[in-house]
Order: C-alpha cells, then sequence, then structure tokens
C-alpha cells in the first residue's frame, strides 16, 4: 500500500457497516469505507466494496490500485496482479499502481518483474521516493549493495523525514564492510528518533566490527531498555559479552534470548561455547546436543560439540560425529575441516593425509603478463591502487581473520578496474583445476564439486606485525589467494618464514593435543593458491615495515554437488 494514498484517504471522513450496492452509490463514500475495513484488518470486505466501484466504473484505476492491495492481503497474489496491471493499462501514468505492482512482484520473488515495475514508476516521476526505497530494498535482497546504496540515498534526499531509507543505508553500508560511514548513519537515525530499536542494535553490531566492544555492549543495553523482548538484542548483546570474556554475563544473555525464543539455534549453539569456556563441559556438551535437536543440520553446532568432545579426551567419539553428519551433508566444509583435526588427535595420520593431501590438492599458479599491460609488475601495481584505494578497505573487523590489517569488501562489483582482468584469470585456473582433478568420487572434496559455482573476492592488506588466524571458508568450496605486493625481505634465507601462509595448523580455541600436519608457502607477487576450502590456514606474523597485499577468492557452489 501506499503510504502517501493512505494518509490522504485516512484524512476523508469515514463511515462504518457495510456498504450497499447500488448503480447509484457515491465513488468517494465507498472508497472511504473500504480503506476504513482495509486499515482495519478486513481486506476481504474491502474488495466487496471495491468491487461495486468496479461493476459501476471497470476502469476506476484508483479502485483498481487499491483492491489489488486487498487481494493481496487477503493472499490472492495472482488477482493482486491482475488488477494492478488493470490500474496502470487503463491509466499509464499511475505511478502508485506501478511501486505497487513492483511490491507484488517482489513479494512472490518475481524480482525481474519487480526491478521493472520500479524502474516504470521512477521513470513516471524521478522523485517518488517510495520507489526509490523499494527499489533499495529489492537490490539489496539481490545483493547488489552499491544499487542499492545508491536508491536508499535517493530516497532519504527527497524525503529526510523517511527513517527507515536512512536505517537501510546504514544497513547496506554495513554489508559492505564500511562499518564507519554505518555507524554514523545509524547515530544520524537516532539522533532523529532516540527510540528506534533496530537503529541502537544495529549500531551496537558496526561498534563491535570496529573493535569497540564496550560501546557495542552499551548500544545493545539501551536498545534493550527499549525492549526488552528483543531475542536479537539479547543475543548480540551476548556475542560482544562472549568476546570481552565477561562469560557469566554472556551464559545470561543467550539464556535470555532462549526464553523468548527457544529455538533459536545461534543462541544455543554459542550458549554451549560459553559455557565451555567457563569449564562446565557437561553443560556445554547439553546445550550443543540442545542445538542439534533443534536443528540437526547445522554445522558448526557438530563442529562445537566435537571439539567439546575432544577436550573431554574422546577423540574417536569426535570422529564419528563427524562422520554421521558426512553422511547426510557429503563434503561439508566446516565438519570436513573439523574432521581432519579430530583424526590427528586420534592418531590416525594416514586419514589426515588423505583428507589434507597437500600435494594433491593444492595448486601453485604463476601468472603471465595478462593483455593491455606492459609487465606482470604493472599489471600488480594497478591491482595494489585499487586495493588500496577502494571504497571498502577498512580496519579488519572483529568477526574476520585478519588482525593488525586491513580487509576490503566485494571486489567483484562496478567498477572492478584491473579487477576484471584477475577475475577471468582466477576462472580460468579454477576450471584447469577442477579438469585436472581425478574421478576419486568418494574423496569427499572431490566428491563435493559443484555443478556450477560462483566467486566473491576481497583484498587483505597487512602492515608490520599483521597475520591472519587460522580459518576455512565454510560457504567455499575452493578457495584461493593471489600475492599482489609482497616485501623482498619474506625471501631473505634468514627470514624464518615471517609472513609465509602456512596451511592445516587449527584454530587455538580448539581442544588439541597433538602436533598437526602442516605446510607453508612462501608468497611472491605474481603468485596464486588454490586450495580446498576445508584446509585450515592462516599466515606467520612478521615485523617488518612494509606492506603485504593479496585478493583471496571463493568458489561457492550455486547448485546441489555432483552425484
Amino acid at each position: 500500500m501506499n503510504r502517501q494514498e493512505r494518509r490522504r484517504l485516512s484524512r476523508q471522513s469515514r463511515r462504518t457497516g457495510k456498504a450497499r450496492a447500488s448503480a447509484n452509490i457515491s465513488v468517494p463514500d465507498v472508497l472511504r469505507q473500504a480503506f476504513t475495513f482495509l486499515q482495519g484488518g478486513d481486506p476481504q470486505e474491502s474488495i466487496r466494496l471495491y468491487q461495486q466501484i468496479l461493476a459501476v466504473d471497470p476502469k476506476h484505476a484508483e479502485a483498481l490500485n487499491l483492491c489489488a492491495i486487498a487481494y493481496f492481503e487477503s493472499g490472492e497474489a495472482a488477482q493482486a496482479i491482475r488488477s494492478l496491471q488493470n490500474a496502470v493499462s487503463v491509466q499509464p501514468n499511475y505511478v502508485e499502481a506501478h511501486n505497487n505492482l513492483g511490491n507484488v512482484f517482489k513479494a512472490l520473488g518475481k524480482f525481474a518483474e519487480a526491478e521493472t515495475a520500479y524502474g516504470k514508476a521512477l521513470a513516471i516521476d524521478p522523485d517518488y521516493f517510495d520507489a526509490h526505497f523499494n527499489q533499495g530494498i529489492l537490490l539489496e535482497e539481490l545483493d547488489r549493495l552499491k544499487e542499492a546504496e545508491d536508491a536508499y540515498r535517493r530516497s532519504h534526499e527527497i524525503n529526510p523525514e523517511f527513517l527507515p531509507a536512512l536505517f537501510n543505508l546504514g544497513n547496506v553500508l554495513k554489508a559492505k564492510g564500511e562499518f564507519i560511514e554505518a555507524a554514523q548513519i545509524y547515530r544520524q537515525t537516532i539522533e532523529r528518533d532516540p527510540n528506534y530499536v533496530d537503529a541502537h542494535i544495529n549500531l551496537g553490531s558496526a561498534l563491535h566490527e570496529l573493535g569497540k566492544s564496550d560501546e557495542a555492549v552499551s548500544s545493545y543495553q539501551r536498545a534493550l531498555e527499549l525492549d526488552c523482548n528483543r531475542p536479537d538484542g539479547h543475543y548480540n548483546l551476548g556475542i560482544a559479552l562472549q568476546e570481552k570474556d565477561e562469560l557469566a554475563e554472556a551464559v545470561a544473555a543467550y539464556q535470555q534470548v532462549l526464553a523468548l525464543d527457544s529455538q533459536h539455534i545461534a543462541a544455543q549453539n554459542n550458549l554451549g561455547y560459553a559455557l565451555q569456556k567457563l569449564g562446565k563441559l557437561d553443560d556445554a556438551i547439553a546445550a550443543y546436543q540442545r542445538a542439534i535437536d533443534i536443528e540437526p543440520h547445522h554445522a558448526q553446532t557438530h563442529v562445537n560439540l566435537g571439539d567439546a568432545l575432544l577436550e573431554r579426551g574422546e577423540p574417536e567419539a569426535a570422529v564419528a560425529l563427524c562422520d554421521k553428519y558426512l553422511a547426510q551433508h557429503f563434503g561439508n566444509t566446516a565438519v570436513l575441516g573439523f574432521k581432519a583435526v579430530a583424526l590427528c588427535e586420534l592418531g590416525n595420520r594416514e586419514a589426515v593425509n588423505y583428507l589434507l593431501d597437500f600435494d594433491r590438492f593444492m595448486e601453485p599458479v604463476r601468472l603471465e603478463t595478462p593483455a593491455g599491460y606492459a609487465s606482470l609488475a604493472d599489471f600488480n601495481v594497478a591491482l595494489a591502487h585499487h586495493v588500496r584505494s577502494h571504497p571498502t578497505l577498512v580496519s579488519a573487523p572483529a568477526s574476520h581473520a585478519t588482525r593488525l590489517g586491513k580487509h576490503s569488501g566485494e571486489l567483484l562489483d562496478q567498477s572492478k578496474g584491473p579487477i576484471a582482468v584477475l577475475e577471468e584469470i582466477i576462472q580460468g585456473s579454477v576450471k584447469t583445476y577442477i579438469r585436472k582433478l581425478s574421478t576419486d568420487l568418494e574423496h569427499p572434496f572431490i566428491g563435493s564439486q559443484p555443478k556450477n559455482f560462483g566467486l566473491t573476492a576481497w583484498g587483505i592488506v597487512l602492515g608490520s606485525r599483521g597475520y591472519q588466524l587460522p580459518h576455512i571458508h565454510p560457504s567455499a568450496w575452493l578457495s584461493g589467494v593471489y600475492y599482489v605486493q609482497v616485501p623482498e625481505v619474506f625471501a631473505e634465507a634468514d627470514n624464518a618464514q615471517a609472513g609465509w601462509i602456512e596451511f592445516g595448523r587449527p584454530p587455538i580455541h580448539f581442544h588439541c593435543k597433538a602436533d598437526p600436519v602442516v605446510k607453508l608457502f612462501q608468497p611472491e607477487a605474481g603468485l596464486m593458491l588454490l586450495f580446498p576450502s576445508y584446509f585450515y590456514h592462516g599466515t606467520v606474523p612478521f615485523d617488518y615495515d612494509a606492506q603485504r597485499i593479496s585478493i583471496a577468492f571463493d568458489i561457492l557452489p550455486l547448485s546441489s554437488p555432483s552425484p
């Protein structure tokens, strides 16, 4: 429903009771009555009244438009579309009907049709802020974040009083990794409406990513003062308290989430993690098992439960847990990565080497000079400049593996520059990698190869003492890194492997006692490494006044694994 139209009609006098069909009906009166029923939650009665108008005047565009809203709220989406299409056929410049048609298409998942409808509305009235706002929502859902940002900015410029556009702008900036500006936008929203609970919660989230844990906690607490029944507020507070090592308080926050929503899988999982860190191992295991009862397919809970079993000295049970999960989720990256850890703790090096076969599955690719560049060095200079000047490059968020460095958002959005060339090289290298794989479909990595895949890429800039914690890429099948700029000191004989990338070492929070199977690679400008996404990897810190610039990327499955 178009808000301006609702406000206009709501200011008119209204009647109560059922309107009677009559050839001599007062159209304005029936419109008002129908709209009253629509606002009052009785779309069926409003449909009956709108149909009275349409029986007399089938081309009454306003009745067609509003009747469509009533149809949609009654669950009759097809009728809603027909009614709106009739409205714009009768009155092609009816901007509200085009906008509402976009809303119905969007709700039905017909995104191309929705985008077309919003485009028509804006072609008629470029200053129609509702269409800009709704288009922003659509583009955000499609992960076209730069376009969504532009749409929200335009909506807010046209109507600065409409705070949801400003708030959604903050959300898009946060999704792009632009946490500083996102926090500024949320603060602007709160200045305009101090009781905007979602803005307080999302401000806390942005501050948390910026490493400002105390401020994040304050934001969450303020949100909960305004509305104590928000599970997301308690959950985010729990995460912030947990990272501040205030574990008892974090447990209380997660328990509050579960009191409000007993099926909140993330809170149940994190409750187990906090209890485990408090040394309450039996309680932690019970919490993880409850999380699995809530969501049997939740991979991270199985990993956490497996680690608790390792801490209890039961690596065989941890491996069995992984095998049970992988029997239903063949090749799952998170559980496969942990299974290698559990097998190492069990002492089954043969099985570890089968999963972490570095020689078989790691592929170094040395780039040649791309077309359009005088040398590979020139190409790398262009890439380095692009990464360093990228608008999403920020100090690494707390939730990422990068420490004492900077991290960009998506590099494959608009304005790719030299990244477009690298993208083609990556695509070609991945296809070559896949062709070279054996046909051993029983291996969980090979057997889970996606039929189709997408690509995502981001830049990492490490300075002195910068490094990456051991991590995996759980949403991906294959990952890689391209080294753009590497300090020359990395290659010196007495460097002791500072700055190198290491594979096979698990994160320190896992309860491991056995020495892991590891392999290190020396970075060099122009080198690309491809590796399975379940391989834990991190970097050795370096203490040199120089930058290491790399571009990491993931191959994301877009379909079910090949049979």
